[in-house]
C-alpha cells in the first residue's frame, strides 16, 4: 500500500494530471475485474498491490459521469467527489485542484482564540446553500465570531438531513452547492477573517445508498454502534479502510482549505490496533501541516471523560487538539430548570456547574447513577482550549422531542445569564445558529429517505428515544418536509427590539472576552468558581497577571447577596440588569467593600487590578 507520507495530492477516486489525463484509483481487494464505465464506453482497470486497481486515461474529462463495473455489477465511486443525481446515481468527475483560491495570506488563529458558531447549511437560510451562507458572514463577523463550524456536508440521501447519514464521505452534497460551493464558502470565510471547522463522521456510514460494503471489508461484525455495524479499523482487511478515511481527512484540509475538523462521536469508533485510527489521522495531519505550512486542528465529540484522546502521543494520547464536553451543558441546563431525567439525572445544578468551571469534567472518578459505574479521570494539566462548551448545539436542541430552543424554555433574563456563563468561561465557547438573537423556531430532527421501511424505522426510533425522558405527545415526523421547513432560521427576528438587544448583548460579551486578558487567556490554574447551592448563585473568579475579573451569576428568582473578597475598588464592566439590556434592575457601578445584592436571574462582571 502506498505510503501516505506524501500528503500533497489526492490518491483515491478520480484525479486529473497536468497533462489532462485522468488517474482512476479504486480499492476493491476481492474483485476479480474492475472497469470504468463512461458515456462512450468502458475502460479496464489494472490490478495493483494490496487490492488497488488503477487506470490512466485521456478519455475522461472534468464533468463526465462515470460508474465502476465491479464483477459485472454497476456501482458509483466510493471516493466520488460529486453525486448530482443522488446517492444511487452515477458519480461525476471533478478536478478538485482547479479552484482559484484567494486566501494565500490567511493564517488560522490560535485555537485559544476560537469563538465557534455551529450551523446547518440547509436551515441557516431560506435557500439552504453555501452561497447563501456567504451573504450572512458580515453578520457573524459583527457578532465577533472567529470560527464557523459546519455540520456534515457529505452526500446523504434526499434533499434534507442533519448530515450524519452521509454515505459518500468525499462528495459534498449537491443541493448545498457541491464541492465548488464549499470551496467558495471557505475562501469567503477566510476573506472575512473567519476560520472554518467541518464536522466529519468516521464512526459509521448512513443506511441508504451505502455501497461501501460492495467494494471491500469496510465494516466489521466485531462491534456495533447505535447506527449499525462499526467501521472496520482493526479487523481483517482494515488497512484499506484506514487509508480511505485518512485520505478523507487530508482532502478536507488540503483541497478545501478547512482549518479544523470536528470528528463526530469518536467514543463510537472501535479500534484496538497498536496505533489507533485517531493517532494515524493526527500523524498525517501533522505531516500535511509541515508540508503545506498551514495550521490545522482536530477536535472531537467525546462522551468519555478520558484525557487519552486529547493528550499528545508523547504522553500516550491520541493527539486530538480538543473535545466537546457535554457535562458543562448538562450542569448549566439543570441549573436553569431542566428536569433531571435521562442523562440529566447525574447533575445537581449550580454545584456541578462550578465544578465544570474548575475541573472541566464534572465526573472525574465519581459514581455515575445514569451510567451505573464510576466514571471519568482528572483533567489536570489540560489547558482550557482543550475543551469546547455551549448552552445549546444541534444535538441538545434537535434531540429534544419538539426541538425547542433555549429561548422558548427560559426567561429573557436567564438567556443573558446563560450566554455569559458560556462566553466568560475558561474554555472555547460554541454558539448554535440563531442563539445570538434568540431564535424561536425549533431545530427538529429531519431526514429525506427513499426507502419506506427505513422511514418507518426512523420514526419508531425517535419515539423510543424519548422514553427515558418521559416526554408527552408525539415527535414530529422526521420525513415530513414541514419538519424541515419549521427548522429554518427567521432572520427577520433581528428587526424586533428584544431580539436585537440580545444580539447586542452577545456582541458585548464577546468584546469583553477578547479585550480582557483575564478572560482571553484560557489558563485553568488562574481560576476559582464558588457555588451557593441554597441561593442558586455562582461566583467565577479569573485572573491573568495583575488583572482580575469576577463574574457573579444569580440563577434564582430572588435577589441574592454576594461578597467579592477584594480589597479596593471593583469597577463594573457588564451588567445584564442594566436598562441598556432591557434588564429589571442594575447592580452598583463600583464596589468599595465587595458586598452587594445581585438581582434575580442576572449576571454582573467586575474588574480590578493588583499592581
Amino acid at each position: 500500500m502506498r505510503d501516505l507520507a506524501d500528503t500533497s495530492r489526492r490518491s483515491l477516486g478520480v484525479t486529473f494530471r497536468e497533462d489532462g489525463r485522468a488517474v482512476v484509483r479504486l480499492w476493491a481487494p476481492t474483485a476479480k475485474s474492475v472497469s470504468l464505465k463512461l458515456k462512450h464506453g468502458t475502460r479496464s482497470l489494472l490490478k495493483q498491490e494490496h487490492g488497488f486497481w488503477e487506470l490512466v486515461t485521456a478519455d475522461m474529462k472534468p464533468g463526465d459521469a462515470y460508474q465502476f463495473l465491479l464483477d459485472e455489477k454497476l456501482l458509483p465511486d466510493p471516493a466520488s467527489l460529486s453525486q448530482p443525481d443522488g446517492v444511487h446515481g452515477p458519480s461525476q468527475a471533478i478536478d478538485i485542484a482547479d479552484f482559484g483560491w484567494t486566501d494565500t495570506e490567511w493564517a488560522n488563529p490560535n485555537l485559544a482564540d476560537y469563538i465557534l458558531y455551529e450551523l446547518h447549511v440547509g436551515t441557516f437560510t431560506d435557500t439552504g446553500t453555501f452561497d447563501a451562507v456567504i451573504t450572512k458572514l458580515p453578520h457573524l463577523k459583527s457578532l465577533g465570531i472567529t470560527a464557523l463550524e459546519i455540520m456534515p456536508v457529505s452526500q446523504f440521501p434526499g434533499d434534507r438531513n442533519w448530515g450524519y447519514d452521509g454515505v459518500f464521505p468525499f462528495a459534498v452534497h449537491h443541493c448545498y452547492g457541491g464541492a465548488r460551493g464549499l470551496q467558495r464558502l471557505v475562501d469567503a470565510c477566510h476573506r472575512h477573517g473567519l476560520a472554518v471547522v467541518l464536522d466529519v463522521v468516521y464512526n459509521h456510514v448512513g443506511p441508504e445508498g451505502n455501497y461501501l460494503r460492495e467494494f471491500g471489508p469496510y465494516f466489521t461484525k466485531k462491534y456495533n454502534t447505535p447506527w449499525g455495524d462499526a467501521i472496520n479499523f482493526d479487523d481483517a482487511g482494515c488497512d484499506g479502510v484506514r487509508y480511505f478515511f485518512i485520505e478523507n481527512a487530508l482532502m478536507w484540509l488540503r483541497d478545501f482549505h478547512i482549518d479544523a475538523l470536528r470528528l463526530d462521536a469518536v467514543h463510537a469508533i472501535r479500534d484496538f490496533s497498536p496505533v489507533h485510527i485517531l493517532e494515524d489521522i493526527r500523524r498525517y495531519t501533522t505531516s500535511l501541516i509541515c508540508e503545506a505550512w498551514r495550521r490545522h486542528y482536530l477536535l472531537v465529540e467525546l462522551d468519555l471523560n478520558d484525557t487519552r484522546f486529547i493528550h499528545p502521543a508523547r504522553k500516550g494520547g491520541y493527539g486530538m487538539d480538543g473535545q466537546w464536553i457535554d457535562e458543562f451543558h448538562h450542569a448549566l441546563r439543570v441549573t436553569t430548570g431542566q428536569a433531571r431525567t435521562g442523562y440529566y439525572e447525574d447533575f445537581d445544578g449550580v454545584g456541578h456547574l462550578a465544578k465544570a468551571y474548575r475541573d472541566a469534567y464534572v465526573y472525574d472518578g465519581q459514581y455515575s447513577t445514569h451510567r451505573q459505574k464510576y466514571f471519568g479521570v482528572k483533567a489536570d494539566g489540560c489547558a482550557g482550549e482543550k475543551f469546547v462548551v455551549f448552552s445549546q448545539n444541534h444535538d441538545q436542541v434537535g434531540n429534544r422531542m419538539m426541538g425547542e430552543r433555549t429561548s422558548t424554555l427560559v426567561s429573557f433574563e436567564l438567556l443573558k445569564v446563560m450566554a455569559g456563563a458560556v462566553l466568560l468561561s475558561p474554555y472555547l465557547p460554541l454558539l448554535f445558529m440563531g442563539e445570538e438573537y434568540g431564535e424561536t423556531n425549533p431545530f427538529l430532527y429531519f431526514v429525506h429517505h427513499g426507502d419506506a421501511a427505513l422511514i418507518e424505522a426512523v420514526r419508531r426510533g425517535r419515539r423510543a428515544e424519548f422514553a427515558s425522558f418521559q416526554s408527552e405527545g408525539e415527535a414530529p415526523d422526521p420525513q415530513a418536509q414541514e419538519t424541515f421547513l419549521r427548522s429554518r432560521l427567521q432572520w427577520s427576528l433581528l428587526e424586533n427590539e428584544r431580539h436585537h438587544v440580545l444580539f447586542a448583548f452577545y456582541q458585548e460579551l464577546i468584546v469583553l472576552r477578547k479585550s480582557h486578558n483575564a478572560l482571553r487567556y484560557l489558563n485553568r490554574t488562574t481560576l476559582d468558581a464558588t457555588a451557593n447551592e441554597a441561593g442558586q448563585t455562582l461566583l467565577l473568579h479569573r485572573w491573568h497577571g495583575p488583572q482580575h475579573v469576577w463574574c457573579a451569576m444569580n440563577f434564582s428568582e430572588l435577589p441574592q447577596p454576594f461578597l467579592i473578597p477584594e480589597q479596593g475598588h471593583l469597577q463594573k464592566v457588564l451588567d445584564s440588569g442594566d436598562a441598556r439590556w432591557q434588564g429589571l434592575a442594575a447592580s452598583p457601578d463600583v464596589l468599595l467593600d465587595g458586598n452587594f445584592t445581585l438581582p434575580s436571574q442576572s449576571l454582573v462582571v467586575y474588574t480590578a487590578r493588583h499592581d
